[in-house]
């Protein structure tokens, strides 16, 4: 029977042969982050560091291929996956995890399917892997990265919705389309922020 280290060394392997070295690098970056956020949460490292592991491992792929793919798979893409093909990888990902990597934890597919856009009701490792992905130390770009790494490891609701927030915010200035489950997971946080700092308040 095959041990949990043997399955991750087999994935890497898999993965260096497929993804360019840096997706690689970032593939195992964003693992780590995950395992780091689970040991803080109290949540299953295995599952944290194979949601890290696979998330970006239909990168390969460019937009136009990877529709073509799902179409011949029939999954399913919705007019604002179409309108913003970005967002592909991840749902075209769990497909790949679940039929090529033989992944069938839903925890685990849900966190590959979503990592790209959030959405509401977002589980722990759906959390933990789209923020790890927005902080893993080989990122650089972003100007609140030092905040949001530390918001992190205080609340993960918060940080997702600082991190929506963020990302809602340079899509509209770039002027690209965007997701509208992007926006519906921004607006559950916010609502969410916006109920626990009432509570914290009316306590006082």
């Amino acid at each position: 029977m095959i041990t949990i280290d043997e399955q991750v060394i087999t994935y890497r392997k898999q993965l260096k042969s497929k993804l360019d070295p840096m997706r690689y690098e970032h593939s195992l970056s964003v693992s780590y982050t995950c395992m780091a956020l689970a040991m803080r949460y109290g949540y299953d490292l295995h599952r944290a560091e194979l949601a890290g592991l696979l998330h970006d491992c239909a990168k390969r792929y460019g937009d136009n291929e990877l529709i073509v793919k799902c179409h011949k798979h029939n999954i399913t893409l919705t007019e604002g996956e179409l309108k913003a093909p970005a967002v592909i990888h991840a749902k075209y990902g769990a497909w790949m995890a679940e039929h090529k990597f033989g992944i069938h934890d839903e925890e685990i597919l849900s966190a590959i399917r979503c990592h790209t856009t959030g959405k509401p009701w977002m589980g722990m490792l759906d959390k933990i892997l789209y923020i790890a992905d927005y902080i893993e130390p080989r990122r650089a770009k972003a100007s609140n990265l030092g905040q949001m790494r530390h918001l992190a490891y205080q609340d993960l609701d918060q940080a997702m919705y600082e991190i929506l927030a963020g990302t809602l915010t340079y899509l509209k200035r770039k002027n690209t389309s965007i997701d509208p489950l992007t926006q519906q997971a921004y607006d559950f946080f916010e609502e969410l922020t916006r109920q626990k700092s009432f509570r914290i308040t009316s306590k006082v």
